[in-house]
Parts: C-alpha cells; structure tokens; sequence
C-alpha cells in the first residue's frame, strides 16, 4: 500500500467540492458525490473539514483566495484589470457560481475578510474619481467583468455577432469611459 498525500487528497476534495457546490449550491451538494469525484470517501472528508458546513466555507474560500491571487488588482491599469478578470470568469465561471451560491444560501460565509477588501480598496484610491470613490468603482469593475456570465442567455444570442473577444473589449472599453 503506497504512502497517502494529505495534501493532495485535501487539494482534490476541495476541486472537487468546488465544482459540486457551483453546480448544485450548498442545499444540493452532496459530499458522497464529492468524495466520489476526489477519489476518496466520506470519512477523509469529515477528516479533514468537520462536516459539510466546513467544506464548503474551505471550497468558497478556496476559489475566492485562488481568484484573487490569480487576478490581482493592477492599479496602473484598471481597464486591463477588468479585462483579466473578464478572462478569469470565462475560464473558471464556477468560482462565480460557488460565490452566487454563497450569497443565496450562506451569506455569512461569502465574503473575503474585511482586511483583502480594504487592501483593494487602498490599492485603488488614488485611480478612484472622486465622484465615484474607491469602494463603487470596485464594485462597478466586478459587476462589468462579471456581467456577462450572468447576463441572460437569450439577451447575449440577440448579438449574433459578439463573440466573447468582442465582449472583453466592451468590458475593458466601460472601465476605461468611467475613469476618464
């Protein structure tokens, strides 16, 4: 019997529950499919997070820590930044959906802590219009590069020509006319 990886179970647990709570929210998820999926079992589940409340606050953390260090803020250049984090939603749209999911079911579970916003906040100040301030144009840039994952199906297929690099560029093109 080969040596057991506590971290790599641990590493696909939480892909795994990531995947199953952006698809099924935390009232649908289940840990027997979690478990399944990870290639382990309930027990090592219960293990290593205490129970199904704690995992999932571990895979919502999990993504929300993963987005954050893949997509930092890029003061220098706010329209890029939305740009990237456009790119990150496209790639990975279930850390957004774990994040709906959280807002639906769990708020108190689905925010970062209070220090990372305030540190994104301070990063943006002096790029911030006074008229808006640092705080709304965090919250303007996340709701344009998210709009379009959660912009109704039908409403995107009325464009029959925007692709999703067409879609990046109105992103990028929205955050550059409100800065300016």
């Amino acid at each position: 019997m080969g040596q057991r990886d506590a971290s790599a179970t641990r590493a696909r647990i939480l892909s795994a529950a990531v995947a199953e709570f952006a698809a099924h929210g935390y009232s649908g998820g289940r840990v027997e499919r979690i478990a399944k999926e990870a290639e382990s079992n309930v027990r090592m589940i219960y293990a290593y997070f205490g129970n199904k409340s704690g995992l999932f606050d571990a895979a919502l953390s999990d993504a929300i820590v993963r987005m954050a260090e893949e997509v930092p803020p890029q003061p220098s250049d706010l329209p890029g930044w939305v740009g990237d984090l456009f790119d990150f939603h496209q790639r990975r749209p279930e850390v957004l959906r774990i994040c709906l999911w959280a807002q639906l079911e769990r708020p108190d579970a689905a925010s970062e802590p209070l220090e990372t916003y305030l540190a994104k906040v301070e990063s943006v100040q002096p790029q911030a219009p006074t008229a808006i301030g640092a705080v709304n144009l965090l919250v303007i840039i996340y709701a344009v590069a998210q709009a379009w994952q959660l912009a109704p199906i039908g409403l995107l297929a009325a464009d029959a020509h925007a692709d999703t690099d067409t879609r990046r560029a109105a992103a990028v093109e929205a955050v550059t006319r409100i800065l300016a």
